[in-house]
């Protein structure tokens, strides 16, 4: 019995994506942990993205509503917009309503993880308000905390990332996550599932109990 984590991201520019591989990476580490990648569908039209100079999509699929309520925990992505998660995103978890209604999502762990263009940019606050989205749906919001050790406190170089999740900084664009942003990547995604395979066993045993 596999215990299905989905990283769910956004990504404009490639450096929410990159992230996201690494947690699937370190998801997958996981005896009995299946993680896949998702993509939340665009809503800017082409001519827009052309003109912003955003590449082309990866070959993630697409993911729909309906496809969170297979999975046992999840890691949430995306860029900051003005101290908050992209539009892009806001506009996916918009459309959860129905999930929202049956309490599909009640009880399920989930992490997050951005990417803002500056160290004031809004990692924590895109983190702190994304919790909302969480809260009214049920789910266990699951941070790292202080469990990547010594990386968390890395004062030399320039690092993204918080107790809340794991994160970048994508500065004027050209900047791309370092190894020690990738490293902690990997170890939120192995953390999370995890937890997520803690809590199907969990499941699972306190099911046979009561029959």
């Amino acid at each position: 019995m596999a215990t299905k984590v989905y990283i769910v991201y956004y990504s404009m520019y490639g450096h929410v994506e990159k992230l996201a591989q690494e947690i699937r990476k370190g998801a997958a580490s996981v005896d009995g942990v299946d993680a896949k990648l998702w993509q939340v569908p665009e809503t800017l039209p082409e001519d827009v993205l052309s003109k912003m100079s955003a590449p082309p999509k990866s070959d993630a699929p697409l993911i729909t509503p309906s496809d969170l309520a297979e999975a046992d925990g999840f890691v949430f992505g995306f860029p900051t917009r003005f101290g908050m998660m992209a539009a892009q995103f806001k506009a996916f978890l918009d459309a959860t309503g129905g999930l929202w209604r049956t309490q599909q999502l009640a009880g399920k762990p989930a992490g997050i993880f951005y990417s803002t263009g500056s160290q004031g940019g809004g990692q924590e606050t895109t983190a702190l308000t994304a919790i909302t989205q969480l809260v009214h749906h049920g789910m266990i919001f699951v941070p790292i905390g202080y469990t990547f050790g010594a990386g968390m406190f890395e004062m030399e170089k320039v690092k993204g990332g918080s107790p809340y999740g794991a994160g970048t900084f994508a500065g004027d664009g050209s900047r791309q996550p370092t190894e020690l942003e990738l490293e902690q990547a990997f170890h939120q995604g192995k953390y999370i599932a995890a937890i997520s395979w803690r809590f199907v066993i969990f499941s699972f045993w306190n099911d046979l109990t009561l029959k």
